[in-house]
């Protein structure tokens, strides 16, 4: 049976994540990369589509389970009748070692440890050749398929089918070390790893990375979390970053709109930059940087909206029918049909990151610069196409009011450039492109008897994407423009919960069945907009209630059932975590300013 989406952990390498449910099961693991074919898919089926089980046999509960301070070392508490044990998972890092390590620790008594190991490569569909091994380290159990192969190191176990189980037993002050590895198959198996070592280095990167970040507010702690999971999206080699570490969790149960989020974004991404720029992380953001040169270079008639991991464009999306999906849902997909997608807002979004980069002093190289040329060349090449809009709509192509205003800020980021920071370009064309987009929005995105900006031009719907134009400058937050469009927005789109929904999914052809969660990055946004237009008192409730949506570890999926308390869609989700870091910085901003004596 498949758990909760919010039971789940995230364990992270920088190259790929494994999910460990809050039973003892690694449901969900791709290696070597995030994008690579699973070993593990029982979370979109059943445990034959693999997955690694190590939890007390019989009867058995979880006291507690958390991560070791700012890390992505899980501990997991576990109490039997006899004793209790202390489960410590983690995924080495610094030393390029595709591997899962799970030390089980007596605390008191004696306990019966299970283990069940069932291997799927590709998705769930290749069962490979198992055999058994002892080295002068111990035991081994090798498993090949084609190119892939794994190493498990732990106490013997026996095939029972097509999978591998086994028991073994655990004292007080004793410690068993499991640790499962993958490894090209024309390669020699790995020598046996150096635990303690290999635990000290992982806890300590972790700590270092996240040292940086001071922050006594309110939200510190669910800050600091969010700011870890996108370093955890992050490749350590290619600076991508990824959605998610995982594909088609479903955005409604048992419904279609399951998709692939195992991809760099160039929309996410950028805003993930921005998140970290504010807090200190100026590396991560020039390796960000340099992944998109690395992506996009090229003609840039050829830029898309997301790529691979490495900057791969070819991303083609594929149904895997063999799967049944996480509780029913289907399609299960991988590739993201999207990839072929215009959306206007990206060159705005890439830009804005890119001008905030430029403010924290970073200096343009003699191949940033002239890129940033290049797409403010292909947005004015396209500056009339209608598109497909922030949320990949399926539909027909519209012109979208919020994919409008980011094709303003992609502009107005190139006059800035020139103007502020001594860049050389054609300011003032740019600056009649600018204006004359802005121009266009009042007249034919803003409907003057609702008192609001719309979703798309000459219409009457709403959409959450319209909380962004203050944040790039385009109106201020408290403009009647704007308060009034956030009073349609909450008629509209708030849900008896308090959450706002992206768009009414059941009033727009968006060439998908009617029906989704509401989307948590929405209501962030909505945060933000009250902390900067003086509903202090509103953000604050609204923040707290979203990051009560949190698991226990601090993690955020897509979307959220209130009325069920689940969370949906992929898991953990960058853009709900960067979004929550906007809403606190928003929040503290708002507590700054009523804190500040009023002066004559």
């Amino acid at each position: 049976m498949q758990s909760p989406i919010e039971d789940y952990a995230l364990l992270s390498d920088l190259h790929t994540g494994a999910l460990v449910s809050r039973g003892g099961s690694i449901d969900w693991l791709c290696f070597p990369r995030f994008d690579s074919p699973s070993v593990f898919a029982a979370m979109l089926g059943t445990e034959d589509h693999g997955r690694w089980l190590v939890a007390p046999s019989g009867s058995a509960e979880v006291v507690g389970r958390s991560y070791i301070d700012s890390t992505f070392v899980l501990q997991t508490h576990w109490r039997t009748d006899s004793g209790e044990v202390l489960v410590t998972d983690f995924m080495p890092t610094g030393d390029r070692r595709a591997s899962i390590v799970r030390r089980i620790q007596g605390i008191r008594g004696t306990v019966v440890m299970g283990q069940e190991l069932e291997i799927r490569f590709g998705y769930g569909t290749i069962l490979p050749w198992v055999s058994q091994e002892t080295d002068d380290d111990g035991q081994m159990l090798l498993a090949i398929a084609g190119p892939d192969a794994l190493m498990l190191r732990s106490p013997r176990l026996t095939a029972a089918g097509h999978s591998h189980v086994g028991a073994f037993t655990v004292n007080a002050g004793q410690a068993v070390d499991l640790e499962l590895v993958w490894y090209p198959s024309h390669r020699p198996s790995p020598s046996a790893l150096h635990i303690e070592e290999a635990l000290d280095e992982t806890i300590t990167y972790w700590k270092s990375w996240a040292a940086s970040y001071d922050d006594g507010a309110r939200h510190g702690p669910a800050v600091l979390r969010s700011l870890l999971v996108l370093r955890a999206l992050t490749h350590e080699d290619t600076g991508g970053i990824v959605a998610a570490p995982t594909t088609s969790l479903p955005e409604e149960f048992g419904g279609t709109r399951n998709w692939d989020y195992r991809f760099c974004w160039l929309r996410d991404a950028a805003l993930t930059l921005e998140a970290m720029m504010t807090h200190g992380f100026q590396e991560e953001a020039l390796e960000w940087r340099n992944w998109l040169l690395r992506a996009v270079a090229g003609d840039p008639e050829d830029l898309q909206i997301m790529y691979g991991v490495a900057g791969e464009r070819n991303l083609p999306e594929k149904v895997l029918d063999h799967l049944p999906g996480y509780a029913g849902s289907t399609p299960v997909r991988i590739g993201n049909g999207a990839v072929t997608q215009y959306q206007a807002d990206v060159v705005g979004e890439v830009m804005v990151a890119l001008e905030k980069l430029r403010c924290h002093g970073e200096q343009e190289d003699h191949f940033s610069w002239p890129l940033q040329k290049s797409l403010l060349t292909f947005a004015e090449n396209h500056l009339n196409d209608r598109d497909h809009g922030i949320w990949e709509m399926r539909g027909e192509k519209m012109h979208f009011t919020h994919s409008r205003v980011m094709m303003w800020a992609a502009f107005d980021c190139g006059v800035r450039a020139v103007r502020d920071h001594g860049l050389n370009g054609p300011a003032a064309h740019w600056e009649a492109l600018r204006d004359g987009l802005r121009a266009e929005i009042l007249e034919r995105g803003f409907n003057a008897e609702r008192n609001s900006f719309t979703q798309t031009y000459g219409d009457t719907e709403m959409d959450a994407s319209l909380l962004q134009l203050p944040q790039v400058g385009f109106v201020d937050y408290d403009d009647p423009r704007m308060l009034g469009t956030v009073a349609a927005l909450e008629k509209d789109l708030l849900n008896s919960d308090g959450l706002l929904a992206r768009y009414r999914t059941e009033a727009v052809a968006d060439g998908l069945t009617p029906g989704e969660h509401p989307f948590l990055a929405c209501s962030f946004w909505l945060v933000e907009q009250y902390a900067h237009s003086g509903r202090d008192d509103e953000a604050a409730a609204l923040m707290d209630q979203l990051v009560g949506y949190s698991n226990e570890l601090g993690l955020l999926s897509e979307e959220y059932d209130a009325g069920r308390s689940r969370m949906a869609g992929n898991f953990p989700q960058a853009f709900s975590h960067l979004a929550l870091v906007r809403a606190a910085d928003a929040l503290q901003e708002a507590h700054t300013r009523a804190s500040l004596p009023v002066t004559a």
